[in-house]
């Protein structure tokens, strides 16, 4: 049997609202987004790292990294929008969505993400999640939270601590991953859907595919990753990266 193409797809624009120009800014003398095509190119489950992105600066710096670079129009507003239309009439099997903006994302998380897919063909969708520990972070509405059924298929994404504890504590609660591993053809069918309420209500574009009633399933990982939502995220990053 032919082995399926997976391609890591990496939407990466420049005009970021909270971080202008984040895809280029230096992460210990490494632009941001070579760092994350770095990271991407360990996964051993990829067979290609594209960056489907609208910015003439962003591409010209992947292709001299070495990398993959798909223009896509600027009218696109999401990175689901954008990786849809990069992989748009290719011979794909499994598209997995890379954050741009996550520079030292574990590739077995990536790994992760396509395994389930690959092991059960009924699932069209999947992602990661980690098991949350700080209470802190769990409070956070920047940390996107999810509860998982036994088997893993994620029953709800917030961004308000789920589960709710009644009696107090510290529940056993998972932080998402921005992160998804996609079948092409259900990859082409959400794009084309129109947002949905709940998504609209929490800025969760995985909600619109549990809305229309598609199972997202969730590989659980003791993985660490930090997310580059503003300029001081990078201080945070260099210092992981000098542990």
């Amino acid at each position: 049997m032919a082995r399926s193409k997976v391609v890591g797809v990496i939407p990466s624009r420049f005009g970021a609202q909270r971080f202008p120009g984040k895809p280029l800014a230096l992460i210990a003398g490494v632009p941001m987004i070579v760092r994350v095509i770095r990271q991407a190119k360990k996964a051993k489950r990829l067979t290609e790292v594209w960056v489907a992105t609208d910015d003439k600066r962003i591409a010209r710096l992947v292709e001299q990294s070495g990398g993959i670079a798909v223009m896509t129009p600027t009218s696109l507003k999401s990175g689901t929008d954008r990786i849809a239309y990069a992989v748009k009439g290719k011979k794909v099997d499994i598209v997995v969505n890379i954050q741009g903006d996550e520079p030292v994302m574990a590739p077995s998380a990536i790994d992760a993400a396509v395994e389930v897919l690959q092991k059960d063909t009924k699932v069209l969708m999947s992602t990661v999640v980690i098991p949350l520990q700080n209470k802190r972070e769990w409070l956070n509405p920047n940390v996107v939270k999810a509860v998982l059924a036994a088997n893993g298929d994620v029953l709800y994404f917030s961004r308000a601590p789920i589960p709710f504890p009644r009696d107090g504590g510290m529940p056993k609660a998972y932080q998402h991953m921005g992160l998804y591993g996609y079948r092409a053809s259900w990859l082409h069918r959400m794009a084309a859907l129109k947002p949905t309420p709940l998504e609209l209500t929490e800025k969760l574009e995985q909600l619109r595919a549990m809305e229309n009633g598609v199972v997202i399933r969730a590989a659980i990982r003791k993985v660490e990753s930090i997310a580059v939502d503003v300029p001081a995220d990078v201080k945070k990053v260099e210092k992981f990266l000098r542990k």
